[in-house]
Formats: C-alpha cells, structure tokens, sequence
C-alpha cells in the first residue's frame, strides 16, 4: 500500500507515444510514423522535411503543417484513423496507474507532440482523467481531415508547457514529475523534480532521467512517485 502524504510531488505529466500508448507489435516509435505509414505518404517527402526541421530550416509549426497536409492530400477520413489505431493499444498498467494517482489528489497533464484522436479512441475519457492536456487536434470537416490546431509545446518546448502548468498552479518545478520515452523529452526531464524515462529509446533521455523504467508496465512508476 502506497502512503500518500509521503510523496513530495503534485502534478505528473505524461508523454503519449511509448509511454501512455503501445504498438500491439514491438517497431513503435512515433504515432506521426505509424499514420504516415498507414497512409501510405511519400517516405522520401517526409524524410527531406524532417531533416530541414531538425537543420533549423523550417519551424515545428512548418514541419507539423507539412505533414498533415500529406494527409489532407490523401483525403484520409476519420474511419482511417480509427483503422489505424487497431495497431495500438494502452499502454499496460496505464488506467490503473492514473486512476491510482487521481485517487491520491495529483494533478495529471499530457505534454506531447501526438495527435488527439489516437488516445481519444483508446482512452475516450481521457479528458475526465487528466487536468492539462497539450498536443495537437486534429481538424474534420464531417469525416474528412481538413488540418490541425498544432501543439506549440513538443520538442525543446515541452518544458516550457512544465512551466505554464506550475506557474498557474503554484507548484514548485521540483514538486513536478515527467514521465516519456524518447529524445523530445530530454529538455523537461532535465527541470521536472523526478524525470523518469519509461520504456526508453534515447540515451540522452536515460542520461539525463533520475529514473529508467525498462518493463513496460506504468504500474512500475507509482513505487517512485508515491
């Protein structure tokens, strides 16, 4: 039984991708690469946009803008992206584990660059558990994709959504948890109190993080936060 009062955190911010959702395969990264894929969009048109962004080129807002119009292009549909996330699933350990830190008065955020409706379909009451939520809407026009209001806050920027979210709520950085996967999630590991990198895929993230996770149960990460 985990003692509540014990814990010196407040709020606990979640990355999406590898860290609240998983691939019912194991070659899952990136929600943006799963759906391209699906979608079957140009390899070569994405590859060469990723790469201006990553030189400085283009902004993330270009770079998200770019991709989703690839999308657009393609005329997905609502129904496409439902068929899409067949190849996803929570997370294990992820209801329980939020439900559980809910039940113990945390304030619970999404900080990550992924798009809605992937954990709208898995999760439909996502908006009910968590307090904040930053990532990126998607746009229909009746079933069709029209565009997207993008997330201002991934990348380098994730740890600027950390600050907004204690500034508002009081809290101390050092009162704040993040909990991700990958390299995007380097900068606000390094200001949250606890980083904890979670099924991990960047070793600058397993560098920087006060914690590594490797089984993939969220389950695992309420030892170190309760």
């Amino acid at each position: 039984m985990f003692t509540y009062s014990m814990s010196r955190f407040k709020l606990v911010c979640f990355d999406v991708d590898g860290t609240l959702i998983d691939s019912v395969t194991d070659d899952f990264e990136y929600s943006w690469e799963l759906l391209h894929d699906h979608f079957a969009t140009d390899k070569d048109v994405r590859e060469q946009v990723r790469k201006k962004f990553f030189s400085g080129a283009i902004s993330y807002q270009e770079w998200a803008d770019h991709d989703i119009g690839m999308w657009v292009t393609k005329g997905v549909k609502r129904s496409d992206f439902e068929a899409a996330c067949k190849k996803l699933k929570l997370m294990a350990g992820a209801r329980e584990t939020l439900l559980e830190l809910k039940k113990a008065g945390f304030k619970l955020a999404i900080i990550s660059g992924s798009v809605d409706m992937l954990l709208a379909t898995l999760m439909p009451d996502y908006l009910e558990i968590f307090d904040d939520v930053f990532f990126s809407h998607l746009k229909f026009d009746g079933d069709t994709l029209t565009g997207a209001k993008v997330t201002q806050f991934d990348m380098i920027k994730k740890a600027d959504a950390l600050r907004k979210i204690a500034s508002r709520e009081g809290f101390e950085l050092s009162e704040c948890v993040h909990i991700g996967d990958h390299h995007n999630d380097v900068e606000i590991a390094k200001i949250a109190g606890m980083g904890i990198a979670f099924n991990c895929k960047d070793a600058e993230l397993r560098r920087v993080a006060d914690v590594e996770i490797v089984k993939k149960d969220l389950r695992e990460v309420l030892g170190h936060i309760l």
